[in-house]
């Protein structure tokens, strides 16, 4: 086990290079001139001609890369345009919400989303197989934004249950906390549970069809004990791997969950940084998201081993 994570962890170097490259060319690959852009229309030529000079676009591509990969490698992720501050500063300044809003949105969709999918299957074809299919239907539909926003206007301006938008910390008390995570998490997490419930009640239903499934109800085994037990047990390998697979939707969704309802996280500062061109923070996200992403992968390779004895590496 030891030598496959070792293994995994020196396949993510190739990809995170690759990854590092993509990253860094969007500064080459934007639509006209990235120096008159951030200058703005009424920049002189030596002004814009000093922008280009501090973005390093003066020199060879392969030369301003390898700097900027040492950079990474010693941790500095370059200086904001804009802000005047460290990327990487106002990365951990940000990364708070983020991850309170990911981890939040990941517990209540594991939790709503696999008894759903294996109350689908065991219902199959009945009215509560359907209605929960439709809300899968539904969940992959509707887009994020029009979710949060019906989700605010219903809870929070009509019914004032919810705070409708902003971020307390984890040090000002767990129930505010949690109080203004409920609807961006909810909002987010739509789609996800449409996902792993959707998934669950497609492996659940061939589960159920096994042998051993038989045997058990034959032998008189409680019913909850059969399906979250002996069912659910040997249906995890597919529903982890939409599980972590998902982790992409969450951090794709964040940007505009977080935009919606005001939160300080990382998907708000990539949003602000788009509309700035402020490329060395837009770079840090996406670095920081990708590696994270790769993370992800491998926990969820490992993962199968407690899941599934069988599997070994």
């Amino acid at each position: 086990m030891l030598l496959y994570v070792l293994k995994r962890l020196l396949t993510t170097i190739p990809v995170m290079a690759i990854v590092a490259l993509f990253v860094f060319s969007l500064l080459y690959l934007a639509p006209g001139d990235p120096a008159a852009v951030i200058a703005g229309d009424q920049a002189t030529t030596a002004e814009i001609e000093k922008i280009r000079q501090s973005l390093g676009l003066d020199r060879p591509f392969i030369i301003r890369f390898a700097e900027w990969g040492v950079q990474i490698l010693h941790g500095d992720l370059g200086q904001s345009l804009f802000a005047n501050m460290p990327v990487r500063t106002m990365i951990s300044e940000r990364l708070e919400p983020t991850l309170s809003l990911l981890v939040v949105t990941l517990v209540l969709a594991i939790f709503i989303a696999v008894p759903m999918g294996v109350i689908a299957a065991w219902k199959a074809g009945t009215f509560v197989d359907r209605a929960i299919m439709a809300f899968g239907v539904f969940g992959f539909s509707v887009p994020v934004f029009v979710t949060a926003y019906l989700l605010a206007y219903v809870f929070a301006l009509r019914l004032d249950w919810l705070p409708v938008q902003g971020y307390t910390p984890i040090s000002g008390g767990l129930l505010p906390w949690f109080a203004n995570l409920v609807l961006p998490a909810i909002a987010l997490g739509c789609v996800y549970i449409a996902l792993i419930a959707r998934t669950t009640r497609a492996t659940m239903l061939e589960v159920l069809q096994q042998d051993y499934i038989r045997t058990a109800r034959a032998k008189g085994l409680a019913l909850p004990g059969i399906l979250f037990v002996h069912a659910l047990k040997n249906a995890a390998v597919p529903i982890v791997t939409v599980i972590g697979l998902g982790i992409a939707l969450l951090i794709g969704g964040a940007v505009v969950t977080e935009s919606v309802f005001a939160i300080p996280g990382l998907g708000r500062l990539t949003v602000d940084a788009i509309l700035r061109r402020d490329y060395p923070v837009i770079q840090g996200v996406v670095l920081l998201f990708s590696f994270v992403f790769v993370l992800v992968n491998l926990a969820v390779d490992l993962v199968y081993t407690l899941v599934d004895p069988r599997i070994r590496y």
